[in-house]
């Protein structure tokens, strides 16, 4: 490879914006965008329900294939994202690519097959962390995870807590790279006059724990009754009705431009998730000024490392997490805090995210040559 020519790799996942977006789109979107703003050129390579089409989005190429019916695998509970996978390897194959760069198991065999079939360097990312619950529940899913890590030239993780999961399940060793956040889009901002928790996740995902965070807020009000509740508004009709009639519980439209507002003028942002293996709400937070609560499991702790940008709580007690809130708004109102956490999120920045991507795709692709 020239060294003078930009790095063209082709990020793969099998769903993209705006028909998704979850934590795997969002990845790809964020790097892609980095990548492109450093003077790369990638392509995301995905599928969708709609005509095949490329397009040009926030200055990255985006080449979607129609997505043939998944409805045959979903019945027989075979691993889904499948059908795509051959359109996938065509494009593949037609395109200029450095690299294939994956973000979900299945796209990960049209990248490694690609590579075996040109000689060009394959990685995987892989964005959750492994467990019964996600490595034996469908049919050929462990099958599929085992071809996409072993036959990949590198496997990364987004934290070491996953990258642990991954070791004990497929005895790999990946790197870590963690997410990005954009320093520029998450800023801090005036705080609110009373004294707000901020939660962004989804109060309809019970792996979230948003139900935990509502008893503990209960809690709270005890100690400071001027202290508001900002959470997602959900899709189900009857949760949100129920979570309207929570004291001091608000609920605000849950779109991609929420956040910033949302966990800017907070006091303290919370996520009470289990098996994150990333969190990145809260680097998203601390960019902003605005120290945070996490459960301490899963990667959680590898972002709160530190008292000044927050604390962390064990186990489902509503006590030990109203504490933890409690602490935290005191936290909130040290003139030295909002700088420690627009400093601690520096580590993870979006420009360092994409920067230790560029150093493992030059040294796949040295290694390749």
């Amino acid at each position: 490879m020239n060294p003078a020519r930009p790095l063209r790799p082709a990020l793969l996942n099998f769903a993209y914006w705006p028909e998704v977006r979850r934590g795997n789109e969002r990845l790809v979107h964020d790097l892609g965008t980095e990548l492109a703003r450093r003077g790369g050129s990638p392509s995301i390579l995905t599928s969708h329900p709609g005509p095949s089409a490329r397009t040009v989005e926030d200055g990255v190429e985006v080449i979607r294939r129609r997505r043939p019916p998944e409805s045959p695998l979903r019945l027989r509970k075979i691993q889904p994202n499948l059908t795509h996978v051959p359109l996938s390897y065509g494009e593949l194959c037609r395109g200029d690519f450095d690299l294939a760069h994956s973000f979900f198991p299945t796209d990960a065999l049209a990248g490694t097959r690609w590579g075996a079939a040109t000689g060009r360097p394959a990685l995987f990312t892989i964005t959750g962390i492994m467990g019964r619950e996600n490595v034996a529940n469908l049919r050929f899913r462990k099958r599929i995870l085992e071809a996409a890590t072993t036959r990949s030239d590198a496997v990364v993780t987004i934290s070491r807590a996953a990258g642990d999961a991954v070791w004990r399940w497929l005895a790999i060793e990946p790197r870590v790279i963690y997410p990005g956040v954009d320093l520029s889009h998450f800023v801090p901002r005036e705080r609110a006059e009373r004294p707000t928790i901020a939660c962004a996740s989804d109060p309809g995902d019970k792996r979230k724990r948003v139900d935990l965070l509502v008893r503990a807020f209960s809690l709270v009000r005890g100690e400071r009754p001027e202290a508001e509740l900002l959470l997602m508004r959900p899709s189900d009709p009857a949760l949100a009705r129920e979570l309207e009639g929570k004291d001091g519980v608000r609920l605000l439209a849950a779109d991609a431009d929420t956040a910033p507002e949302m966990l800017a003028t907070a006091w303290v942002s919370a996520l009470c998730s289990l098996r994150e293996a990333f969190g990145l709400v809260l680097v998203e937070s601390l960019a902003c000024g605005t120290p945070v609560v996490a459960a301490r499991d899963g990667a959680l702790p590898e972002i709160v490392d530190r008292p000044e940008v927050g604390t962390l709580f064990d186990g489902d007690d509503d006590r030990q997490v109203a504490a933890a809130l409690l602490e935290a708004l005191e936290l909130a109102g040290d003139a030295s805090t909002a700088d420690a956490c627009r400093e601690r999120a520096g580590d993870f920045s979006s420009e360092a995210t994409a920067a230790a991507h560029e150093n493992l795709y030059r040294e796949l692709i040295a290694d390749a040559d």
